[in-house]
């Protein structure tokens, strides 16, 4: 693994602060390696679904009529969950993948077809969300084709390998596992017309597939990358912790399916197990983020933002637990409505996410591992709509339209310009004259 600290020693000539002035953009160098590939097209992906929503939100909120196959509540929830994230799985696991695992890198002409069918499947569910339910579903196939592809290699990695150690990388293949049958469920259930159904594998997706993995990656990564910037701190991951947290974020998948088929309508007593999981969860992962060193963190941007990321589970999860709390008491009709939902998705999986990338995106074009005043203005914009996002959903129906709008300007502002940034990036050479 690559250090934190900015490394700008030998470096080419024509370069500044680690990066060339005038690099030759070339689409030939996404196949240089699997990162470029993956995020490029997932980068790309995530700033035209945010195009998408924040259109559709501006458009609702104008009294404009926009024309849906699929409910726009169900099409966001399958766009933002399985939209964009497979891919940029792609570009992580068979970049870090074969580090874990002892085995040699993965070109990236092998993932050519997974990523192809993937994009393709997006655009055409896309399309069919304001055109035809058919071919929504018909597109979302295409991604569990996609996606199935590249765990099923991902899977022959891990059985492979030689590595002493593969529980993380055997929790992922799990997650990934989980992804591409809920894909399959939300296909099937677009094609039918099961709204509810439809909603509910994008739910069950993001806890027992996207949550999993970024749970684990977490304990595999943050203390590593702590300790390493920060000597003062230790890399702190006990393999029990691992299971907790995996346990910890599966578990909530069960709940969400339940929630999501009823129309949040579940039992008092659900809501009540649920808020006894959650709260002390919650407890716990705040606890956590401060272990390994939330506080300490803040000296270092990019270490910031990927433990900030984490901050957000914490929150997530006790924002869940007053929530469960209020519906068993209330029996169901007090709640913090998406709030938690939003502090999840957007707080943790979307912080981590851009911080992930980020440091990926640095690293291996061969620059300084830093988060320059470009990176920081764009996670401090995607926080500020997360923020916005979070307190929209604790206001009543419709007072909250304001702040929604701003969240998504906000996501679209973070996410639009870090493709913008980032995104030439992997189509022109390493600034340091390395191969990948």
């Amino acid at each position: 693994m690559m250090p934190l600290q900015p490394q700008t020693a030998g470096l080419p000539s024509g370069t500044f602060g680690g990066r060339r002035r005038h690099a030759a953009v070339n689409p030939t160098r996404l196949l240089d390696a699997p990162h470029r590939l993956g995020f490029f097209a997932g980068g790309s992906l995530l700033a035209l679904l945010a195009l998408w929503w924040g259109g559709a939100l501006v458009a609702r909120a104008a009294g404009l009529v926009v024309p849906w196959e699929v409910t726009p509540t169900t099409a966001h929830a399958l766009a933002f969950v399985f939209g964009f994230m497979p891919l940029f799985f792609v570009g992580f696991l068979f970049t870090a993948g074969p580090r874990w695992l002892g085995l040699p890198e993965v070109p990236a002409r092998r993932l050519l077809l997974p990523v192809g069918l993937m994009v393709l499947g997006v655009a055409a569910a896309l399309v069919g969300f304001h055109t035809s339910s058919a071919m929504a579903a018909l597109g979302l196939a295409a991604v569990s084709v996609g996606f199935g592809l590249a765990t099923g290699l991902f899977g022959l990695m891990v059985l492979e390998s030689p590595a002493a150690d593969r529980d993380h990388a055997r929790l992922v293949l799990v997650g990934c596992g989980v992804i591409v049958a809920a894909l399959w469920a939300a296909a099937v259930a677009v094609a039918i017309g099961h709204d509810a159904a439809a909603r509910a594998t994008a739910h069950g997706a993001l806890w027992g597939g996207f949550g999993l993995v970024f749970a684990t990656v977490a304990h595999r990564m943050i203390p590593f990358f702590t300790a390493a910037a920060l000597p003062s701190m230790d890399a702190w991951k006990p393999r029990a912790l691992l299971g907790l947290l995996a346990l910890l974020v599966a578990v909530q998948a069960p709940f969400a399916v339940a929630e999501a088929l009823l129309g949040g309508r579940v039992p008092a007593g659900v809501s009540a197990l649920r808020a006894a999981i959650e709260l002390p969860g919650g407890a716990l992962l705040l606890w956590l983020a401060l272990r390994w060193g939330l506080v300490q963190s803040l000296k270092l941007r990019l270490l910031a933002m990927l433990h900030m990321g984490f901050f957000w589970l914490g929150v997530a999860f006790t924002l869940g637990g007053v929530s469960h709390a209020l519906m068993s008491l209330t029996e169901g009709q007090v709640s913090l409505g998406l709030a938690p939902l939003h502090a999840f998705t957007m707080g943790y999986l979307g912080s981590t996410l851009l911080a992930m990338a980020t440091r990926v995106a640095c690293g291996h074009s061969g620059r300084a591992l830093v988060a320059d005043n470009w990176a920081w203005a764009m996670f401090w914009a995607l926080q500020a709509g997360i923020a916005a996002r979070v307190a929209a959903a604790l206001l009543p129906a419709g007072a909250g339209t304001p702040l929604t709008l701003f969240a998504a300007q906000c996501w679209l502002a973070a996410m639009g310009a870090w493709a913008l940034r980032y995104g030439p990036w992997f189509l022109q050479r390493r600034v340091d004259g390395r191969a990948g």
